[in-house]
């Protein structure tokens, strides 16, 4: 099948979901992809998505719902999330041309409103921000350089009253900026790590209880009763009890709201002096 191009597939979507997308790269934040499968479907839980998603932590939580959807639907495809919530323009194109085909193999041509489904929620996922060019920094330069000199004439001699002190104020100024800076750094890679750390534990969690599930139902009850003395029963409630945790509104006395959580883990917290009562293992 030919593959459709990039303005192709922008007029599609845009007029699918009523967006105003200039760039696939936009599509990395996984709302569209949502909204895509709810054109088809209809009952995707659409208020778990947020359309203008600014930040990775924020794609990463539209791609799950999006991938409960694949579940749900047996739908046999992997979503390159590591991938796709980069927002690189091949990596989105690619996946957009699948979902487009996916699209027209299911969609039954029934009526879609999609401002209605978002109900109203915003779309302003930012563009891809490229960074300024040489060119119009040199030239800011150099307006500069010619603008410094009133009438092309240099002073004689002698310095210009309070000179100095707004030259050092600048400094100060711009040593704190790299300050700041190097700061916001560290907390966003600390934010990452430990956002990435709950992501494997909510997918270890998961999978064992999905496990734990399966092996439930496939036992028969007189087996269930030989094994009611294993620790099989044991170990689903404690799974089902660390995912209470993990998706708890409420984290060390601190309420939240629904989408909240994972922010407050990426912000930090500290944790009350009464929580080393309980014993951690780390297992990664």
């Amino acid at each position: 099948m030919t593959a459709v191009s990039r303005s192709d597939l922008l007029a599609w979507l845009n007029e699918l979901l009523q967006l105003n997308y200039t760039k696939i790269e936009q599509c990395g934040t996984g709302g569209a992809y949502c909204q895509i499968l709810d054109s088809i479907y209809g009952d995707v839980p659409m208020t778990k998505v947020k359309m203008n998603a600014k930040h990775e932590y924020e794609f990463v939580a539209n791609f799950k719902v999006m991938q409960n959807v694949f579940k749900a639907r047996k739908i046999d495809k992997p979503i390159p999330i590591e991938k796709l919530v980069k927002c690189k323009m091949q990596d989105n194109l690619e996946f957009l041309q699948w979902m487009k085909r996916f699209w027209d193999s299911n969609y039954g041509g029934q009526g879609y409103d999609p401002v209605a489904r978002r109900r109203g929620a915003p779309t302003d996922t930012p563009a891809t921000i490229a960074p300024l060019s040489s060119s119009r920094t040199g030239g800011a330069s150099a307006g500069l350089g010619t603008g410094g000199r009133v009438g092309g004439k240099t002073p004689i001699s002698g310095h210009r009253a309070g000179s100095a002190q707004p030259n050092e104020v600048i400094q100060n100024l711009q040593a704190q900026n790299r300050e700041l800076t190097a700061h916001m750094e560290g907390l966003e890679k600390e934010r990452d790590f430990y956002f990435a750390k709950l992501r494997d534990i909510e997918i270890l969690v998961q999978r064992d209880i999905e496990l734990a599930t399966q092996r439930d139902i496939e036992l028969s009850p007189q087996q269930k009763q030989e094994t009611a003395a294993s620790d099989h029963e044991s170990r689903l409630k404690t799974l089902e009890a660390i995912q209470q945790i993990l998706y708890s509104t409420e984290v060390c006395g601190v309420k939240f709201g629904s989408n909240d959580l994972l922010t407050a883990f990426q912000d930090g917290f500290e944790v009350p002096d009464n929580a080393g009562a309980v014993d951690e293992e780390e297992t990664f």
